[in-house]
């Protein structure tokens, strides 16, 4: 990439200077670990996680002090991008790379080529400061690309040993979701339990939100996603107050959680924000959903008000209960099991024509669905059954980002909003418009506040390699102060742990952590929700500001803003 190829804020973004924790002011990388207590997963848990990893369980929440009395020997060090993008990768990696040449300018870092793929494979590239240089506070994954690919047998975890060994490598950094941590964990139980000499240490990404506990407090990237998502709301609610005639549907990332659908709804301000969690507490079925955003329509049009905006977290649909338990019976119905690939192609092709061709709730439960999710199944409109039966995510579970939940919602407010018309409840014009807003998101150039967070997750990392630490996450605490007062920690990754269903049996993951409903953020946003229902207060975010005063370029997410002190 030629330097008069790139933007002038691209050129004033490589000056900057991420800030980092005071503890890595003076000694760079070059810290010593404070262990405090030995955190463990939930009580129902500790035994089942115990099992599998009794190398690297119980280990303790390690912060950093000082100067280490250690001298450094050289080390060679993978880093992997694992997973979608995040805004913020490519400062985690520049953090890795100076906090390494903090601890010996003889420490080497090898980036592995689209994943965790490219470990398998033994695709590589030696990352030195002129290709680091080029990357510093951009957004995306192109300097080394990213995939999706799982490291989940022995078999893959020699194949990578065996790469770790021609490179000489001591330690892997694999930068991922709760999935990618997960499978970071069971590397990292595997080397030890075979004395391989590799460490490995993860760090927490992913825009959705749900990798967090109270030690870490968000996953870097969703700061910058949250607000280039909330530009686009705000841009689209001034677009509404203009026009007067479209009610704007939403659909927003987040799968397994409403951290983003919430966030934005603080920023924004919209008429009706769904939150996933909510919906499932409340038992709420579909057309109870429906109703809620056919009441803020009724309600705005007798203000002579036929314009309005939605929120819809990604993973609405889940949480449904009905749907719910449909999904979760299409998983298994769908699921390999026993069998040869042949027989599982042959079998899951029967199933696949049974349900296509089902008219009515007896067809479907012949094709093995029970009777309440036949009837669930048969009474979706066919476009959202047939998205339901595409190809099966890496865990066997339906792809909910294929399912036009925005469209399904407009289908049903229309056949509401005429049901009350014929009642006279209803005297409105109702025109809509949807959007999806994903992709939009991952790769924008990161806020200051992703960079300087990632750019430290950098540092924390090799601060746990030179400290001879494995099975553990790199953490920032105290995000809600100034990058100078934040506080790196070491946060072993078992205690992140749970047992859940994937192929259709139970295996260890990190928790996915959904939004609270006692929690600040929410309950913010519970408290404003009815007049935002009944009147227009949007707010108009406008572009990320890198450059100016502190409460316009340095604020981290509302959420973090919300939430108590951790402490």
């Amino acid at each position: 990439m030629l330097i008069e190829d790139i933007s002038e804020l691209q050129k004033a973004r490589f000056r900057y200077c991420p800030r980092l924790p005071a503890v890595f002011h003076a000694n760079g990388a070059r810290v010593q670990p404070l262990g405090g207590d030995k955190l463990e997963p939930a009580a129902s848990e500790q035994d089942a996680i115990r099992e599998r990893f009794p190398h690297t369980y119980a280990q303790p929440l390690l912060h950093f002090a000082g100067a280490s009395p250690n001298s450094f020997k050289p080390i060679n060090v993978g880093v992997i991008l694992s997973g979608g993008q995040a805004p913020g990768g490519h400062n985690v990696i520049a953090g890795l790379y100076d906090a390494l040449k903090s601890l010996n300018s003889r420490c080497q870092l090898i980036g592995f080529i689209g994943g965790p793929s490219g470990l398998l494979e033994n695709e590589s590239i030696p990352l030195r400061s002129d290709l680091i240089d080029r990357y510093r506070n951009t957004g995306g994954f192109d300097m080394i690309g990213s995939g999706r690919t799982k490291l989940e047998t022995t078999d893959q975890f020699d194949q990578a040993l065996e790469t770790c060994r021609a490179h000489d490598l001591g330690a892997l950094v694999i930068i991922g979701g709760d999935d990618s941590n997960t499978n970071a964990c069971v590397l990292a139980e595997y080397y030890a339990s075979i004395d391989a000499g590799v460490q490995v240490i993860g760090c927490p990404k992913t825009i959705d939100g749900d990798l967090k506990n109270s030690f870490i407090e968000t996953s870097f990237g969703m700061d910058t996603a949250c607000k280039v998502y909330s530009e686009l709301i705000g841009n689209i609610g001034r677009d509404a107050c203009s026009g007067r005639k479209y009610w704007h549907f939403v659909k927003l990332m987040g799968r397994s959680a409403s951290h983003i659908a919430l966030e934005c709804a603080l920023q924004t301000q919209p008429n009706v924000a769904l939150i996933s969690e909510e919906v499932a507490e409340e038992d709420m079925t579909l057309d109870d959903v429906v109703d809620t955003i056919c009441d803020s329509i009724c309600t705005r049009a007798e203000a002579g008000m036929d314009f309005g905006l939605v929120l819809i977290p990604e993973g609405l649909i889940e949480f449904i209960p009905a749907m719910g338990e449909l999904i979760s019976e299409l998983n298994d119905l769908l699921a390999m099991h026993e069998e040869t690939e042949d027989e599982y192609r042959t079998r899951i092709g029967n199933t696949h024509d049974a349900l296509t061709q089902s008219k009515t709730d007896a067809d479907a439960r012949k094709a093995g669905l029970s009777e309440g999710a036949a009837h669930t199944f048969i009474a979706l409109p066919g476009g959202i059954r047939k998205q339901l039966l595409l190809d099966r995510d890496p865990h066997g579970n339906v792809q909910v980002s294929r399912i036009e939940t925005e469209k399904l919602l407009i289908t049903k407010v229309k056949s509401n909003l005429k049901a009350r018309k014929a009642e006279k409840r209803y005297s409105g014009k109702f025109s809509s418009q949807a959007h999806f807003f994903g992709y939009e998101g991952r790769c924008a150039p990161p806020s200051n506040f992703d960079a300087d967070y990632c750019y430290a997750l950098g540092y924390c990392a090799a601060s746990l390699i030179g400290n001879g630490c494995t099975g553990y996450i790199a953490a920032i605490r105290h995000l809600n102060r100034p990058a100078e007062d934040r506080i790196p920690c070491g946060v072993p990754t078992t205690s992140l742990m749970n047992m859940e269903r994937r192929h259709g049996e139970e295996r260890p993951v990190i928790k996915k952590a959904l939004v609270e409903l006692a929690g600040s953020p929410f309950q913010a946003f519970a408290e404003k929700r009815r007049t935002w229902a009944q009147e227009t207060h949007f707010v108009y975010p406008g572009p990320i500001q890198y450059f100016g005063p502190a409460n316009v370029c340095d604020q981290p997410t509302m959420t973090l803003q919300l939430e108590d002190d951790l402490g």
